[in-house]
């Protein structure tokens, strides 16, 4: 299962370099929020091992020397294009828990949606002269100078579903959208024998979302008999509710049992407006797949008769987690990839027991949920130990 799960994805991304390649997602409120402690000695080369959800490594030595660069009180920016919904709440969460926990002091910033802001938000962290930077979402067009100056100043950047691929020592993690995409498509043809008109909420400008729409593209011509009927989607400060009521006009344009089969929603958000929009309005025969996922959805997709079958998704706090692994890395001299993406799992809601789950709960129902190993080092554990 294993090897042709990994020669689906390799064949899956050679069709898709022949398209192209690009950056996703949406916008919110503004903020500066901290976090601080100190920290301490020595150095050691990176060494992945098991790690669980919010640790660094439990089987990592809690003696191991810790590099001088990461030991002591290191301020951290985090810029960020928006905070919509819950995913973003997460995902900050993960940030602020392990920075945190590595005695960390953690500065946000909200751009609202807005780029120029998140530009200037960017070159204001720069000026400050903090030990690292985080990005999250944004545009290369926008953000490449800030960056480059950054990295002249010799401030490590890493920058979560962006496309800053022309930086060089940035590293760039993503949720491996391609993967994403194709997990919750195939599950939606599946789940309709291959065949059924479909509705398709979907915003671009975000490089998520690009990448997403290139594997939507594909899914088309893989299932001849699927067809798209109606196309939409913003992203707003209240896109789930605007989304929900775009979804109710669509459902009275075609009001007939039969006349959708199923929705393709590929951020949460979406989902979330399809879900409430079909439920309110009795037409729970149309099924819904998205992608991403936070406790919010979990309440929904477990509903009575919920419409929403299944998101494919990562962790988003595991994602804040790695992201600031990697920096503290890039910060204690050790080398990083140029590119990393975390691996997604399908949730579907025919797996998940009668009672409610939350995130933190998943684990128990989907193998590897909020567990990457990823950007561990020996000395993590022992920097975690000092400012327990």
């Amino acid at each position: 299962m294993k090897t042709m799960k990994k020669w689906m994805t390799a064949s899956l991304v050679a069709a898709l370099l022949l398209a192209g390649c690009t950056s996703e997602q949406p916008p919110a409120p503004s903020a500066q929020s901290a976090t601080s402690q100190s920290s301490q000695p020595a150095a050691a080369p990176q060494q992945p091992t098991a790690a669980a959800p919010g640790a660094a490594s439990p089987t990592a030595s809690a003696s191991a020397a810790i590099p001088a660069a990461v030991d002591k009180p290191l301020k951290i920016a985090l810029v960020s294009e928006f905070s919509i919904g819950t995913f973003s709440a997460q995902y900050l969460q993960g940030v602020k828990e392990q920075v945190s926990k590595f005695g960390g002091e953690l500065v946000v910033y909200n751009a609202d949606g807005d780029l120029g802001k998140m530009a200037a938000h960017l070159d204001t962290a720069v000026n400050q002269k903090v030990d690292g930077i985080l990005i999250n979402h944004g545009r290369a067009e926008a953000l490449q100078p800030g960056v480059e100056r950054a990295v002249k100043a010799g401030i490590p950047v890493v920058a979560f579903d962006n496309d800053l691929d022309q930086v060089d020592g940035v590293t760039v993690i993503d949720q491996d959208d391609y993967s994403l995409a194709w997990q919750g498509l195939k599950n939606l043809a599946q789940s309709i024998d291959g065949k059924g008109s479909i509705v398709y909420i979907w915003v671009g400008g975000f490089a998520p979302m690009e990448k997403r729409n290139r594997v939507y593209e594909i899914f088309l011509k893989r299932y001849p008999n699927i067809k798209e009927i109606a196309r939409f989607g913003s992203a707003t400060p209240n896109t789930a509710l605007d989304t929900q009521a775009q979804m109710d006009a669509i459902l009275k344009k075609y009001p007939n049992k039969g006349d959708i089969a199923a929705v393709w929603a590929p951020w949460d958000e979406f989902a979330k407006g399809a879900t409430r929009a079909i439920k309110a309005a009795g037409r729970t025969e149309i099924k819904v797949f998205g992608i991403d996922l936070s406790d919010e959805d979990l309440q929904l997709i477990q509903e009575k008769d919920s419409p929403w079958k299944a998101s494919a998704a990562t962790d988003p706090a595991d994602i804040g987690r790695v992201q600031s692994r990697f920096l503290y890395q890039k910060i204690a001299g050790e080398h990083t990839p140029k590119y990393f993406s975390l691996d997604p799992h399908l949730v579907s809601q025919d797996k998940l027991p009668d009672k409610p789950v939350n995130m933190s709960e998943l684990a128990q129902y989907v193998s590897g949920w909020g567990r990457s190993d990823a950007a561990v080092s020996p000395w993590m554990a022992a920097l975690e130990a000092k400012h327990k």
